[in-house]
């Protein structure tokens, strides 16, 4: 029988409900909750492990490099054949992406949670990671690179996004969909997912920060990230890769500071592009030295540029690593 390394890394999985602040809060151990995955060992030899019991909200860099030199250990083991880590669904695909970035296996590594805490009506936490450990003993999932299950879906970590705060299927690959599903504790594949990419690096620069371009804006808080020794900022523009002109005077004097700019957009699909050639436009951008973020969040391009950074300080090798794949 096949061995699966559960790491439990808390999140709502683990929460129920405390009857004194009538809030959930962390509770659950690990063991506890595979207790309640009933009938697992029919399918697999599992090990658990308790990494942490954070929320997803209490997540950062430094702890996701933790997690993901935890996780390389554990698929350097031949008797493992993939690795299930439980997550908050906040941040899940911030630290899922960040570990696909960051692993190199051909052994599936799927990040999973739940929706709902134990003390709610249709807790969602022992069938998605049912479905985690039979994705992690498939054949057929590996060389998949990083993984996301919730809701019998499976999404590449490099394209999933958190689309609604409280569905179940909140998961979503808004342009492709999922890449497999989970049916009768077997999993189907329909598609692969191409953009497969590696940053090798143990080091991490997290003085990275996230700005929504809004109507009128201008370029204070910009300034101010500049004034407070940011190494980097993810501009989410608007529409194609487009921000107002007094923000672009911001993103000019920040790039002559040495300060790498990272354009992606804020709507919720497709790509940026140099389109436009007014003050603010993406053509003007470019020519600054902003760098293109295609389709990525705000969210995943910060995470990514965290890595970059911690893995060279030279603009020309970050702009690689973000328009082309490349280091």
């Amino acid at each position: 029988m096949k061995k699966v390394a559960v790491v439990f890394n808390g999140g709502t999985i683990s929460m129920k409900v405390d009857p004194r602040i009538q809030a959930a809060v962390p509770t659950l151990s690990g063991n506890e909750i595979l207790h309640m995955v009933t009938g697992i060992e029919e399918y697999a030899d599992v090990e658990s492990y308790n990494f942490s019991s954070f929320p997803g909200p209490h997540m950062t860099p430094e702890i996701m490099m933790k997690l993901s030199n935890y996780v390389k250990d554990l698929l350097k083991r031949d008797d493992i054949c993939g690795v299930v880590v439980t997550h908050g669904t906040d941040t899940l695909e911030e630290t899922a992406y960040f570990l696909d970035l960051t692993i190199k296996s051909e052994k599936p590594v799927i990040v999973t949670g739940s929706m709902r805490n134990s003390s709610e009506l249709g807790y969602d936490g022992p069938a998605n990671l049912a479905a985690s450990i039979c994705t992690a003993i498939s054949e057929e999932a590996k060389n998949k690179g990083v993984m996301v299950c919730l809701n019998d879906e499976l999404h590449s970590a490099s394209e999933v996004t958190k689309s609604h705060t409280m569905h179940l299927n909140t998961f979503q690959t808004p342009d492709f969909g999922p890449i497999a599903i989970i049916d009768s504790n077997k999993v189907i594949f329909y598609r692969d997912a191409l953009k497969k990419q590696y940053i090798d690096t143990d080091e991490i620069e997290p003085r990275v920060d996230l700005i929504k371009a809004v109507a009128g804006m201008d370029g204070k808080l910009i300034d101010f990230c500049v004034k407070e020794g940011c190494k980097g900022i993810v501009i989410e523009g608007m529409g194609r890769g487009n921000i107002p002109p007094k923000m672009a005077e911001s993103v000019e004097k920040a790039i002559k500071n040495h300060v790498v700019v990272v354009l992606v957009s804020r709507c919720f699909r497709g790509r940026v592009m140099d389109s436009y050639g007014y003050p603010g436009g993406g053509k003007m951008l470019r020519n600054m030295g902003v760098i293109f973020g295609d389709d990525l969040p705000g969210q995943k391009a910060r995470i990514k540029l965290i890595l970059a950074l911690g893995k060279t300080k030279d603009i020309n090798k970050v702009r690689n690593i973000f328009e082309n794949g490349l280091y």
